[in-house]
């Protein structure tokens, strides 16, 4: 079969409902990068909690982080590694009106680094429970612009918010509501979301749309799945996901459903 760019995100797709890869997973990806086809991770995790997803893969193609604003190959110098940055000056607004905008937890990310006002237990993983001293978000320690901001708000403050960041950076800043019940918005460039990421690697290794793969199921995939030459749904994506999709797993993702559908879809031994 000709080469593909199978575009995979990760959370409530790629993993199960515990956020893990099953071997199944794992092997079925494998045969899938041994076969000659490009496995790209396509999330908005950033970096600092989608690595080691990435090395139980075993791949060593490229991979894209915060919604499509860093893209970048793991642990080697990628001449063609790009990241799209927000401003400290944003980060640093935030914060200073942090209170009266209702705002709990700020956690500013850079592709190697991450600050925050605050440690938090709530939504683990995604957001730090514990800080170094030099993790503290302040105009000291803030060394990096940032490419992607997470806020944590408290209920019925999220129009303030949009707001205000669209009245002062709206020309340059897209604030985007987090799937699922948690009050989260994410700051990352305007016009940036995972497509962009998918469509720069297919053009490095020379695929066609027509030969694009794209797995989703929430509502910061829409993009990427209306955009490739095959996209693909969850069956437990949201309904949204599944009304711009082609195709829809039979399975889901508790049950290895992407691995299922890869597996007929690329003839997979």
């Amino acid at each position: 079969m000709d080469q593909h760019l199978i575009a995979i995100d990760l959370d409530g797709t790629t993993l199960n409902n515990r956020s893990k890869l099953t071997a199944e997973t794992i092997n079925t990806l494998r045969s899938a990068a041994k076969d000659g086809h490009i496995v790209s991770i396509i999330t908005g995790r950033p970096y600092r909690i989608a690595q080691h997803i990435y090395d139980q893969i075993g791949i060593q193609t490229p991979m894209v982080n915060f919604n499509g604003a860093l893209t970048h190959i793991p642990h080697q110098n990628w001449d063609k590694e790009y990241e799209i940055e927000l401003t400290k000056e944003l980060a640093l607004d935030l914060l200073a009106h942090r209170a009266e905008l209702g705002i709990d937890t700020i956690t500013v990310e850079s592709k190697d680094h991450f600050w925050a006002n605050q440690a938090t237990k709530d939504v683990p993983e995604f957001l730090p429970n514990r800080l170094k001293p030099s993790q503290l978000l302040s105009k000291r320690n803030l060394s990096d612009n940032p490419i992607a901001m997470t806020i944590e708000y408290q209920p019925g403050s999220k129009k303030k918010i949009i707001q205000a960041v669209n009245e002062k950076y709206g020309d340059f800043v897209e604030p985007r509501v987090w799937g699922g019940p948690y009050n989260i918005l994410e700051l990352i460039h305007r016009g940036t979301h995972k497509e962009s990421g998918m469509f720069y690697i297919a053009k490095q290794y020379g695929i066609d749309r027509t030969h694009i793969i794209a797995f989703g199921d929430e509502k910061n995939d829409q993009e990427m799945i209306a955009a490739a030459g095959r996209g693909v749904a969850m069956n437990n994506a949201i309904p949204e996901i599944k009304a711009i999709a082609d195709d829809v797993t039979p399975i889901d993702n508790e049950h290895n459903g992407l691995a299922e559908y890869l597996k007929d879809y690329l003839k997979l031994a």
